[in-house]
């Protein structure tokens, strides 16, 4: 259909697989990790907890309705943040050709407009089936110019050199300076590890004045804005390598505010009671995720996309219990304090893409916020 050349992924294990590049051609290095969702790319690539990371997606068409433009005002719409925060991108075809009322260019356009490489042509399923049983990986992507050809070798002793824990992921992502969202509501504090843009929308249209800060903001800082909430976003990479964020959360807890975390928020609230969290092997990625209320027994699907989570055991040593789990690996999936309006979930509720079943949990924190009383455990 189109003339493309070559591009190359090599794992750390050792795997190679070739295909066709599109986007920028460049070289990056990231933990290749994957997702089933059918749609949402848009979304998927600015989600700031993607930072760090190569996004395979299993889904086999990918681009076919094509990529909206950013436009105007502070919050873009159709995004999750102001540009593609995954390192890059590796599907098993790519449509050139979208149709869609609210297309303004090309998948392959807008990774060349980010600097984004892009392979396509693979066997994505067999990639997907090799981290399942293995685990994500480190991974590097080369994509090439016409008559260039990848050195393997080179490629795979690079790979073994790098270290991907060198970069602080949320500082890369999270806001520099504070920035209010003025509202005639209650001030809610967000601070931001890597934050969904969704997550701020939904919040503005519960009508909070909205302060969003730094991840590395401290304990004064946060109660100088004397707010009636505080939540805890999500973000890419390991929650104990955000030793300032738990430090803040400590002293947080032990006032009477309530607080409600999503993600990364989770894992460092529940690191910052005297918890433990883990790394998944694959992670959980998609928006098809089972969770079950412990409560009422009740299911829900979710939108996630986190490479940890919290140690279930961990929990007796704190004032949280479970309160919802994954119904695929019984992994914890949210968390509730036993004596405070202070819960949080390893999912999405804010969805985008993805169901958005449970978008009434952004209710409950704000029923917290005004001063009603919530059952938490």
């Amino acid at each position: 259909m189109f003339n493309r050349a070559k591009g190359v992924l090599v794992l750390e294990d050792g795997s190679v697989f070739y295909g066709k590049s599109f986007g920028a051609n460049k070289k990056v290095i990231g933990e290749v990790v994957f997702s089933t969702s059918m749609v949402g790319y848009p979304e998927s690539l600015t989600d700031p907890s993607y930072n760090g990371q190569i996004l395979t997606l299993t889904y086999p068409l990918v681009g076919n309705y094509g990529v909206p433009a950013y436009g105007r005002g502070e919050i873009p719409d159709c995004f999750e943040s102001d540009g593609i925060k995954a390192e890059g991108l590796i599907i098993h075809d790519l449509c050139d050709e979208p149709s869609h009322w609210t297309s303004g260019r090309t998948l392959d356009q807008w990774l060349k407009d980010e600097g984004i490489p892009g392979i396509y042509g693979i066997d994505t399923r067999k990639l997907t089936k090799r981290l399942r049983e293995r685990g994500v990986m480190r991974g590097v992507v080369q994509t090439l110019g016409e008559g260039e050809g990848p050195e393997i070798d080179g490629l795979y002793s690079e790979l073994r050199r790098a270290d991907l824990e060198v970069p602080n992921l949320v500082e890369e992502v999270s806001i520099k300076t504070p920035l209010v969202y003025e509202g005639r509501g209650p001030t809610v504090v967000l601070i931001d590890y890597g934050v969904k843009l969704s997550i701020v929308r939904n919040l503005i249209r519960r009508g909070v004045r909205l302060v969003r800060i730094p991840f590395n903001a401290s304990l004064e800082e946060v109660l100088s804005y004397r707010p009636s909430g505080v939540f805890l976003s999500n973000g890419p990479g390991d929650p104990k390598r955000c030793s300032e964020a738990v430090r803040c959360m400590e002293g947080l807890l032990e006032t009477e505010i309530p607080i409600m975390g999503i993600c990364l928020g989770s894992q460092i609230l529940a690191l910052a009671a005297g918890g433990d969290t883990y790394k998944l092997k694959y992670g959980h990625r998609a928006q098809n995720q089972p969770v079950i209320e412990l409560e009422t027994g009740k299911g829900y699907i979710t939108t996630q996309n986190h490479g940890y989570a919290i140690d279930h055991g961990s929990l007796s040593k704190t004032p949280f219990v479970a309160s919802y789990i994954n119904a695929n690996d019984r992994t914890v999936e949210g968390i509730s304090h036993q004596e405070k309006e202070v819960f949080a979930v390893q999912w999405h509720p804010e969805a985008s893409p993805g169901p958005y079943e449970t978008e009434f949990l952004f209710d409950r924190f704000m029923k917290a916020v005004r001063g009603e009383k919530i059952n938490n455990a």
